[in-house]
């Protein structure tokens, strides 16, 4: 086990800094800082907020929220990018453990303390568990089944739950200090997949990440389905270039949906134009989608229901061209 000073030898809970990137989080930023507050962690915390350029009235609820309580603390992100504002809250922040949380996700109670207790045990440099995905509208109750079942998502642990050990990744994360200085924090070059690739660095260097079942994270997923499709679009777009930059990550799972996209585009092409039968591979698309809506679907209200077989489809195609469609080297 590593030893380190504040997080294994010291008496007590370790203190801790949650760190947010926070942009656009006016509906949600109370309820996810309020969650923070409320762990009844045992040890010191603060929570420092990277502020983005909101459009919405994120700013004035940080401000009350940081005049309510000593513990919340505010800095500014000028780009509202998410990796800048880690970086920059860690920065800011003081403590040995570092828990990153989102503007849309709320902690359950007990989360921290679990969290380093399973670092201390297992020695990790990272400790997270699965995203709960949870929606109140009908769209939000389908796209939630979908990013939590593998035809929508994968195998990935931290969508879908399995056991306890070491991981690739994990939701979010509960570091310590040490690993992130080590790996030079996040990577700004990477606005989304940031978590994954910082993931890598922190393996390839000798370090753990740690998944446990027992940390689970409510999400509120998009709302629309061109907010989906924008959301998984981005996704496709730079594991793709998380793929270039670690090509050893290569995952068949990572080429399902670009190859998906493609079977369909290349089946409507040629059957449009002189081999009918090619139709079989969009037809056969549709199929599995709504198959795998049925099984995926069977607990959800008949609203949803109806909503999750357009669910997966946006967002299998949505990866897939962007993954396919990834450029070498990106803008902001």
């Amino acid at each position: 086990m590593r030893s380190e000073a504040g997080v294994d030898d010291v008496d007590g809970w370790p203190a801790v800094s949650v760190v947010l990137p926070v942009l656009n989080e006016e509906r949600h930023l109370r309820a996810a800082v309020g969650s923070v507050l409320g762990q009844g962690y045992g040890g010191e915390l603060e929570i420092v907020l990277a502020l983005g350029p909101s459009t919405d009235r994120t700013d004035d609820v940080a401000a009350a929220l940081a005049a309510a309580d000593p513990r919340v603390r505010c800095v500014p992100n000028p780009t509202g990018r998410t990796p800048e504002g880690l970086n920059l809250a860690v920065a800011a922040s003081r403590h040995p453990v570092v828990a990153r949380v989102d503007g849309h996700a709320e902690l359950p109670a007990g989360y921290l303390a679990t969290a380093v207790e399973l670092m201390r045990r297992h020695g990790a440099d990272n400790v997270g568990g699965i995203m709960s995905a949870q929606g109140v509208t009908p769209l939000e109750q389908a796209v939630a089944t979908a990013m939590t079942s593998k035809f929508g998502v994968g195998n990935a642990r931290f969508h879908v739950g399995g056991e306890e050990g070491p991981s690739d990744t994990v939701y979010l994360g509960v570091f310590r200090r040490s690993a992130l200085a080590r790996v030079g924090g996040y990577d700004e070059g990477f606005s989304r997949a940031q978590d994954w690739e910082m993931n890598y660095r922190i393996r390839a260097t000798g370090g753990v990440v740690w998944f446990s079942p027992s940390l689970r994270v409510s999400y509120r997923p998009r709302g629309s389905l061109l907010k989906l499709a924008r959301q998984y679009f981005n996704y496709g777009r730079w594991r793709r270039e998380v793929m270039r930059r670690h090509p050893e990550s290569v995952n068949l799972r990572y080429l399902a949906p670009p190859l998906a996209l493609l079977g369909v585009v290349a089946g409507l092409v040629v059957g449009g134009v002189w081999f009918w039968p090619a139709y079989a591979l969009p037809v056969g698309y549709v199929a599995a989608v709504v198959a795998g809506a049925l099984v995926e679907g069977r607990s959800l209200p008949l609203r949803a229901k109806l909503a999750l077989p357009l669910v997966f489809a946006v967002m299998h195609m949505s990866w897939g061209l962007g993954f396919v469609t990834s450029l070498r080297r990106k803008a902001a």
